[in-house]
């Protein structure tokens, strides 16, 4: 039986790369975004913008690219199920990333028109505002996509048992609460949640970890291998 040993150690990188890049690029452009005066910040500060727009746009891809390795498993174990992860974690959240870049790049390009408008600045900022505010919206859509489909990998991990049940059970809760976070901000809310973000990236990181060094499971592996596919 074939062991997969590669497969599990792309799929632990992918999602290695795509949380660190990640993390940086809120490090980079997290002031950039903040107080009435972010089209300035922004257009004296292009290279951080663009540095954190790189690091989305490798987040995306990464996490994008991860379900196709999964799905010529999973699709032994449930077809449906399977699918519904590759097109979410594929090209929905993959677009919506590079939708969040695109954005993000716009917003550079805008904030150096504002620079140069001078006093007759006042209407950019207001539409600055407006652009800010999409992309406060997109963020949370974002989420609620990336949430969808890695409800849908971990039940799939759950059901091979590829991976300890008690490593994609923890992936299960701390998807709730991490998209407990933006669905309040989408309701308009502001409670400072972040803190809600940790668990599942925590998770993410260990689960990454463990098939990079363990991979998957050989016995459930072998089993999978010669079960019939249930839709």
């Amino acid at each position: 039986m074939k062991t997969y040993r590669m497969t599990a150690v792309i799929v632990g990188i992918l999602y290695i790369i795509g949380t660190l890049s990640g993390i940086l690029s809120v490090a980079v452009t997290r002031d950039l975004f903040a107080g009435e005066d972010f089209l300035t910040k922004i257009a004296e500060n292009q290279s951080q913008l663009n540095l954190g727009a790189l690091m989305i746009l490798i987040m995306g891809l990464s996490l994008a690219a991860m379900p196709v390795f999964l799905y010529p498993l999973f699709k032994r174990k449930n077809q449906a199920l399977a699918l519904g992860m590759v097109v979410f974690r594929g090209p929905l959240e993959g677009s919506t990333y590079i939708l969040v870049v695109v954005g993000w790049l716009w917003l550079g390009v805008f904030s150096k028109e504002f620079l140069a408008a001078g006093a007759e600045s006042v209407p950019l900022q207001v539409v600055g505002n407006v652009f800010l505010q999409t992309k406060n919206i997109v963020t949370p859509v974002l989420t609620i996509v990336f949430i969808i489909g890695a409800m849908l990998l971990y039940t799939l991990f759950y059901l091979t048992k590829l991976i300890p049940r008690w490593l994609s059970g923890w992936g299960l809760i701390a998807a709730v609460f991490y998209v407990t976070v933006d669905l309040v901000i989408l309701l308009g809310f502001n409670l400072h949640l972040d803190v809600l973000y940790i668990p599942l990236a925590v998770q993410e990181m260990v689960m990454a970890l463990w098939l990079i060094s363990k991979g998957f499971n050989q016995v459930e592996l072998d089993r999978l291998l010669t079960e019939r596919n249930s839709v």
